[in-house]
């Protein structure tokens, strides 16, 4: 399968691409000067990650992933909030490491989390891939760790004596439910993915914001791994990073997308495609410069709160905790300020911060 870059009818696609150039540099070095920029950042990849599902056909909460983040589920995890929680991993592993390594083969093999088998004994593989696609965050990620490599050590054994009897190199997918889905043998993903690399040598010499539209459509079109269309949509911000058109944080692209009507994203011409895609990086800038405004306006009013205060005080600690996540529970600012449940109910109310949930199964604060 391949994809043909063929002519991008550039002239229609330069109102389109002139605004997301325009606005992602705004957004770009707005967030670069904000006093609230770590924030934007980290509650841009909750954001993203929900929105990504939302993308694919499927009803994540933004606040049932900040809680199951935070290890307090209220509920018994869903299937579709492990892989959104697996999204958001993913953004944070992309964002603390070096611009380039997202779209390396390493990369988009640890994003992916398929690696390629070689032999049953080949332990150190195994456990670098294992290592990275493990957060150091994840306070269970060691107990998971060794179920995982009891399950994993098992399955490589049965798919090295499967390649020796059919003389095939064979895939493995370590996203969580990945071995549990049957998955076409006659999908070649190497050569997809090799395609896909040729797309992106040929887009080089575009312009940054196009290049990547040209790339998520590209992703789309070959779907290198198998259901895996979320991961496009974070190597287009990856792709943002690695040419340097984005420094200060990960782009929001799948905000962006959610602004744009589905016969426009799904559109038969390319070149309404790659319009609908260019308007959903201006989208998620838009949606970035106002998150920014919201946060800083936050931030004052918070930090009225702290005039007078003894530099033992709590509040800076939850102030924090409310701008580096879109809601916040009492049991969230207990954790992170040392207190009790009640002391930080009694903080939260000194804080001011509006609550967003009503009083059902638990109650929840945050900027709006």
């Amino acid at each position: 399968m391949s994809y043909d870059i063929g002519d991008l009818a550039i002239q229609s696609l330069l109102p389109a691409l002139v605004r997301a150039e325009d606005q992602l540099a705004r957004l770009d070095e707005i967030v670069h000067r904000s006093t609230v920029g770590a924030g934007v950042v980290q509650r841009g990849h909750f954001f993203d990650s929900a929105a990504s599902m939302w993308i694919s056909g499927q009803l994540v909460h933004v606040e049932d992933l900040v809680l199951h983040d935070a290890n307090m589920d209220i509920r018994t995890p869903t299937h579709e909030l492990t892989l959104a929680h697996a999204i958001l991993r993913a953004r944070r592993r992309i964002a603390g490491a070096d611009p380039d390594w997202a779209l390396s083969e390493a990369g988009i093999a640890t994003l992916a989390g398929v690696a390629p088998i070689a032999s049953p004994l080949d332990e150190d593989a195994h456990r670098e891939v294992e290592i990275e696609m493990h957060d150091d965050d994840d306070q269970l990620a060691s107990e998971f760790a060794a179920i995982d490599a009891i399950l994993d050590r098992s399955r490589r054994v049965i798919d090295g004596l499967e390649a020796e009897r059919s003389a095939a190199p064979v895939v493995r997918s370590s996203l969580v439910v990945g071995d549990l889905v049957i998955r076409d043998s006659d999908w070649d993903e190497q050569e997809r993915l090799t395609e896909f690399r040729k797309v992106m040598k040929q887009v080089e010499m575009l312009p940054p914001a196009l290049a990547a539209a040209v790339l998520f459509d590209a992703w789309e079109t070959l779907e290198p791994i198998q259901r895996q269309h979320g991961l496009g949509g974070q190597l287009v911000s990856a792709y943002l990073r690695a040419r340097r058109k984005v420094t200060s944080h990960v782009p929001t692209f799948n905000i962006g997308l959610k602004a744009v009507p589905r016969e426009r994203r799904r559109a038969h011409a390319r070149s309404t495609r790659l319009s609908a895609f260019l308007e959903a990086m201006a989208a998620a800038a838009d949606f970035g410069m106002k998150e920014v405004y919201r946060l800083s306006q936050a931030r004052d009013q918070m930090e009225r709160k702290l005039r007078g205060r003894r530099s033992s005080s709590s509040l800076p600690a939850v102030m924090d905790l409310v701008l580096t996540h879109p809601i916040v529970s009492a049991p969230m600012i207990a954790k992170a300020a040392r207190v009790t449940t009640r002391g930080a109910l009694n903080l939260i109310g000194e804080l001011g911060v509006r609550e967003m949930t009503g009083r059902g199964r638990y109650r929840a604060w945050g900027v709006i």
